[in-house]
């Protein structure tokens, strides 16, 4: 469990500074992932650093308690599933450039291997 542990202590630490600098420099991170934010578009990205924040809370307690916390593995996962589904469809579609994906393999992808196998090692059935 602890190998566990170590990944949702990275994620929680991740998230909340991920979510903090989308939060207080939107611009700086837009521009990272190519895309020019208009300002009416700020407030929207700065939600979005908030929820990715949030997640870090989740994380923490997932990490801090694996085995009371274990169900909210798939609300991360939900989260790390579409958003790159949701990154492939508006990239496809021309909607934002396909350099912003290098977001989706730091923010999703890397998290894939380990928060899969929690879940179903450890997450498949409700606690007794």
């Amino acid at each position: 469990m602890k190998r566990f542990q170590i990944w949702f202590y990275a994620a929680a630490i991740y998230n909340a500074v991920w979510g903090a600098a989308v939060l207080l420099f939107p611009h700086y991170l837009g521009s990272l992932a190519g895309l020019h934010l208009a300002p009416e578009t700020l407030p929207l990205v700065q939600v979005i650093g908030m929820m990715v924040g949030v997640y870090a809370i989740g994380y923490y307690l997932l990490a801090r308690d694996p085995q009371r916390y274990c169900g909210f593995i798939w609300v991360g996962l939900a989260g790390k599933t579409f958003g790159p589904i949701g990154f492939l469809y508006s990239a496809a579609a021309g909607l934002i450039p396909w350099r912003f994906g290098w977001v989706c393999v730091f923010n999703d992808l890397i998290w894939w291997p380990a928060f899969w196998i929690f879940a179903l090692r450890y997450a498949r059935r409700p606690l007794a």
